[in-house]
């Protein structure tokens, strides 16, 4: 692109995905964060579903939305620490093409800086899936607001240089 034009923006589908075997919608913090947040940036909330923690429900739903050609992007919260019943990287590791390593490494790079070495505790992880990125991000509406902040609402958009998420859409589904 040459020097001095602007990209304008490109709004999205995204979704939404709650993985707590506690939390309702009246009580859901990290998934309101999400949702104010993409819609904040000018993304269009698709769905957004409350899920427990279970291996299965969670692969179905996300795999659902990654066969839906209208969803550009899942954002996964709680299910990615290291209890018993924390498996959202399980469930859907196994649904990516790609991992996308990068993502974990800077979220817990970054959740260094805020919480110190808490941020070992965090699986976050991203991939691609059938050409929808999929991001998992812990639980804590703070750690969503660092995942949004600082990397995800940056890779969604079409205008951050020198390259973004956005701009490898189209070559997703290359097989």
């Amino acid at each position: 692109m040459p020097d001095g034009l602007q990209r304008e923006f490109v709004p999205l589908n995204l979704t939404v995905l709650v993985v707590s075997d506690s939390r309702t919608e009246k009580t859901d913090k990290s998934g309101k964060l999400l949702e104010q947040r993409l819609i904040d940036a000018g993304h269009k909330l698709y769905e957004k579903r409350i899920v427990p923690d279970d291996v299965y429900r969670i692969r179905a739903i996300v795999a659902g939305w990654c066969a839906d050609e209208q969803v550009n992007a899942v954002l996964t919260t709680g299910g990615t620490g290291v209890t018993g019943r924390d498996g959202t990287p399980e469930a859907l590791r196994v649904l990516f093409e790609k991992e996308i390593e990068g993502f974990g490494e800077l979220f817990r790079m970054i959740s260094y800086e805020e919480i110190g070495t808490s941020s070992i505790q965090s699986r976050a992880i991203a991939g691609v899936c059938n050409g929808t990125y999929v991001f998992c991000l812990p639980g804590s509406s703070g750690a969503c607001a660092t995942g949004w902040d600082k990397i995800i609402a940056r890779q969604l958009d079409y205008r951050t240089q020198p390259c973004n998420l956005v701009e490898l859409m189209p070559r997703l589904r290359e097989r």
